[in-house]
């Protein structure tokens, strides 16, 4: 995307003060703009002491970044001496920086904030560069002569990365056996093996063909170097979805592109495990009864002593999600986990798989004999501990009405599982993480971070003797403590964020407020912004940012300086982020309220949340009601408009995925099943498009390889077809975002024009030209990314997700 024209900031308020009638200051006026435009750099700086990172060395030594007036530090700290220093002379690196590249700094404004040592202490490492573009940089700085250099970068080879989609890579290597006797490749899609440095080629398989080959990064030699396991597959529908850039930079013509992109209903590639008995040359297929219908399987894992291999089944749509066994001398399966929830499987996994906000989560200890596993089948997310041998679930580890987040450690010596979780402090915010350590028995449950009400970042030490907590809250700046492990008694405070030179610009952070959900018993927690001159006695019209994903939960928890969410409230309104029943971090009741009905998007529940907050404060106009998205915030934005029209009257709908249909599979059905029902077309933001009721902007890139562009454009069918009036931005060259910094200030002006019924600024009556575009004239800062944090699906699978061909939602 490319922008030629901008507006001169210091000649629009006059040019909007022309708007006000009398001169009488309003909402949505020039004086409104011009703050709204500086408030990010009247606001830079003002909290200081606020800790960003902090880091382990040996010899019980840490490190750590904090703000300062003007820019930040980086310090040493030493747990024997609780002595804190800076790391480094910060003045003298940044003399060496400026005189070896463009740009100039200061000790107060060096380009990294996080570092290590090198060359026994005598040398600093660190990156620069890599934000919104800008090429890294790999530096080593002496700290004896103070003298800096680009480290070149390494011609590494990338690792292949495998799978039947990579039909132009090179093969890998073959796999030798354990014991060095053999390699497994495939031939003609068929599994061989041979004597290493021979060309005598033995076939172990014969039934591999183009349309159903073995794959080639499947191969797995039993540890006694006996057997093979492999997979076949027989290829599914391969869709591409198909792009046209009308505006391609190096060219007058427009362009063509196409990318692998499977949706909600395609038909999956059938992945079949054969075992081979090397000896004999005897393959055995695997009987598939346990595991009929795969959206995915997962990598096989020979255990340890060879006695079989596991997998992991996961069911299309699912719901139905199984740790499978294979014998290795019957070529038997059998389910050692099997979950079979009412609605879905919450599979997705982070942290490689230690998850947060998905379920899965699976240790196998002794070699599988025993098994965590991390389940929602009493209604909250937990730890159970599972017989290997039989099945059966020995006792479960953690339980109560709160949720385990993340499991960071399992030590099985001393049998016990060092795990974060949310819920189970009482009177804090439910959605705060908290760290914990238990027994496999689930007893001597130990909290590290409950007796301080905030959300919590732990690290341990190396030798576990210590932690550091850091810890903030939306309305308190970080605090950075250091604890001893073994009884979580205060070793130091390191550093106390401090806010007040910011307070005294009239700013104040957020407002958390809580009501009952749709039920009457739930509480519902979101942030209530409201612009730094605000006056209680007047009344002002709310916008809320929704975003409904299933997949987390996305109001913040955490200090923050500055958002997005200030800056539109400085033009005259209360900004609010809301998380309602649907998504996850709560119980399986409240995340199960997506299944089938993501066009629910927890509206009952926010709309009682918006009502609770107008009958405490006057000031909060709950009968002029906007909101905004992307991505499945865009369909959430526009289904208020859809479903909601009596509550809100104003959207900006950026990217959405409107009809699930039309997305990529692997997010679709697992909220919505498979579309074998009507219940695709209830959510459905086309076939419910003459419904719309209000002030409608859609807001599409025409390159958006994360959700279909499409998808808009259908909706726009439909709108039209339905006789229904809405605005349209497409921005030629741009993927999955808001529209950039044009699309931010369009979306601020659509919500000026039509909730505060004010005009919007007479941007081109303030064009200089159309060669400059200085964006640091811009009437307002910057746009960030304002969707939430979105990850590939992780890649924990060897196979590729038949969905991650494309980045995550």
């Amino acid at each position: 995307m490319k922008t030629h024209i901008r507006a001169v900031l210091p000649a629009l308020p006059l040019a909007l003060a022309l708007l006000v009638p009398g001169g009488v200051q309003a909402q949505g006026t020039a004086v409104d703009y011009q703050r709204a435009a500086e408030l990010q750099d009247r606001l830079a700086g003002l909290t200081v002491d606020v800790v960003q990172e902090a880091s382990w060395l040996d010899g019980g030594r840490f490190v750590y970044s904090r703000t300062v007036q003007g820019g930040h530090q980086l310090l040493l700290a030493d747990v024997r001496t609780q002595e804190k220093r800076l790391a480094f002379d910060h003045a003298r690196v940044a003399a060496a920086l400026t005189a070896a590249g463009d740009d100039a700094y200061t000790a107060e404004t060096l380009p990294f904030r996080t570092f290590t040592f090198a060359d026994g202490d005598r040398a600093i490492a660190f990156t620069t560069g890599g934000g919104r573009g800008a090429p890294t940089a790999r530096w080593r700085c002496s700290i004896d002569t103070y003298a800096c250099t680009v480290v070149p970068a390494t011609n590494e080879v990338p690792a292949w990365g495998g799978g039947r989609n990579d039909d132009d890579a090179a093969p890998p290597a073959p796999v030798a056996s354990p014991d060095g006797r053999l390699e497994a490749f495939i031939q003609n899609y068929n599994v061989a093996v041979r004597v290493p440095g021979t060309d005598e080629v033995r076939l172990l398989s014969r039934d591999g063909s183009e349309g159903n080959a073995y794959e080639r990064n499947s191969l797995r030699w039993s540890p006694d170097s006996k057997r093979i396991a492999a997979t076949r597959v027989l290829p599914g529908y391969r869709r591409m979805v198909h792009y046209i850039e009308s505006s391609p930079d190096d060219q007058l013509q427009p362009k063509h592109t196409e990318v692998f992109y499977r949706k909600a209903g395609d038909v999956l590639d059938f992945v079949q495990p054969v075992l081979f008995d090397v000896a004999a040359g005897r393959p055995q297929v695997i009987d598939n009864a346990l595991f009929p219908n795969a959206y995915q399987l997962s990598r096989i894992e020979w255990r340890p002593d060879g006695r079989a291999f596991t997998f992991e089944y996961n069911e299309r749509g699912h719901e139905v999600y199984r740790v499978i066994e294979v014998d290795a001398e019957t070529g038997r399966a059998r389910a050692v986990i099997s979950e079979e929830p009412e609605t879905f499987f919450s599979y997705r996994p982070a942290n490689g798989g230690l998850t947060d906000s998905g379920t899965r989560f699976r240790y196998d200890i002794e070699d599988g004999r025993e098994v965590l596993w991390l389940s929602e089948r009493d209604g909250w997310k937990h730890l159970y501990l599972y017989d290997g041998a039989t099945g059966r679930v020995k006792n479960q580890v953690t339980q109560g009405p709160w949720v385990v987040r993340a499991v960071d450690s399992v030590d099985v010596a001393k049998r016990q599982v060092w795990f974060r979780a949310s819920g189970r402090a009482a009177d804090q915010d439910p959605y705060f993480t908290h760290y914990y350590r238990v027994d496999f028995d689930g007893s001597n449950l130990v909290s590290f971070t409950e007796q301080v009400n905030g959300n919590h970042t732990v690290t341990f030490s190396p030798d576990g003797e210590h932690y550091l907590d850091l810890y903030s809250r939306v309305d308190s700046p970080p605090v950075l403590e250091l604890r001893r492990t073994s009884d979580r008694q205060l070793v130091m405070t390191v550093e106390s964020g401090d806010m007040s030179a910011q307070l005294a610009t009239g700013w104040r952070p957020p407002e958390v407020f809580t009501a009952k959900g749709r039920d009457g018993v739930t509480d519902i927690w979101g942030i209530i912004v409201r612009p730094t001159n605000f006056d209680p006695a007047r009344s002002y019209p709310v916008v809320e940012q929704i975003y409904a994903g299933p997949q987390g939960s996305f109001v913040p928890k955490s200090f923050s300086t500055y958002s997005q969410l200030q800056t539109l409230a400085e033009l005259g309104f209360i900004v609010v982020q809301i998380d309602g029943m649907g998504t996850a971090n709560r119980s399986k009741a409240f995340h199960d309220v997506a299944w089938k009905d993501l066009g629910d998007a927890g509206f009952p529940d926010r709309i009682l949340w918006h009502q609770a907050v107008a009958a405490k404060y006057p000031s909060y106009d709950a009968t002029r009601v906007g909101l905004y998205g992307g991505s499945a915030g865009g369909q959430n934005s526009l289904g208020g408009l859809l479903f909601h029209p009596d509550f809100y009257s104003v959207a900006v709908s950026s990217v959405g995925c409107h009809d699930n249909r039309m997305d990529k599979i692997w997010w679709n059905e697992q909220w919505m099943g498979v579309p074998d029902g009507e219940h695709y077309d209830a959510s459905s933001n086309v076939v419910n498009a003459h419904r719309l009721r209000g002030d409608l902007l859609l807001v599409v890139g025409e390159l958006d390889t994360n959700v279909d562009p499409s998808s808009t454009m259908q909706v726009v069918n439909a709108l039209i077809e339905a006789d229904r009036y809405f605005d349209l931005l497409v921005i030629p060259g741009a993927g999955h975002g808001s529209g950039g910094d044009y699309g931010t200030r369009k979306r601020y002006d659509f919500f000026v024009e039509h909730l505060l019924e004010v005009r919007p600024p007479a941007r081109n009556h303030a064009v200089v030209s159309a060669e400059d575009d200085d964006p640091s004239a811009s009437p307002l800062p910057p746009a960030e990314w304002d969707l939430p944090a979105e990850e590939r699906e992780p890649d924990f699978f060897d196979r590729p997700d038949p969905a991650t061909e494309v980045w995550g939602r």
